[in-house]
């Protein structure tokens, strides 16, 4: 069971509104990011829709374990955890940055495990109205399915895919 592993909040506070899904546009925006090309565009189309809107922004970062994790040497593992926090700390830099230029109340989450599952627990937990991901840049994808694909069948929120 993975739990949050991180939790901050950046730029000005957010409205108090009733919740109620769907109505008016989004209230809050969640974005997965992950270092990737098309993860750094989704954060940047949905802080730009995010800030149109009046909406708050969320940004989750979920670092996956690789599959053989287990079978790493000590030395190994602590690279990659190492790999993952200093991802995980210009991330949120770039979070705060944007926070203070566009005047958005960001959330920044800090999360470890599959990346759908984090992503689902995210947008429930913090009620978002719009998930946006980017697409998937592996060949594999197109034939097991992408994260993105599998949050639009899900079918529980809109989902943007940014290409």
């Amino acid at each position: 069971m993975s739990t949050p592993v991180d939790h901050e909040e950046y730029g000005p506070e957010s409205r108090l509104l009733p919740f109620e899904r769907g109505t008016d546009g989004p209230r809050v925006v969640l974005v997965g990011v992950d270092g990737t090309r098309t993860s750094l565009r989704a954060g940047s189309y949905a802080a730009g829709l995010a800030r149109r809107q009046g909406a708050g922004l969320v940004v989750v970062f979920v670092s996956s374990p690789a599959p053989y994790a287990a079978m790493m040497s000590g030395m190994v593992a602590g690279a990659v955890q190492q790999t993952h926090d200093e991802l995980a700390a210009e991330l949120r830099a770039e979070c705060r940055r944007g926070a203070e230029e566009l005047g958005l109340p960001v959330t920044f989450l800090c999360r470890r495990g599959d990346a759908y599952s984090e992503l689902c627990k995210a947008a429930d937990e913090t009620r978002a109205d719009l998930v946006v991901v980017g697409s998937s840049e592996q060949a594999g994808h197109r034939l097991v399915g992408s994260v993105a694909t599998r949050l639009v069948r899900t079918g529980r929120w809109p989902v943007v895919v940014v290409p």
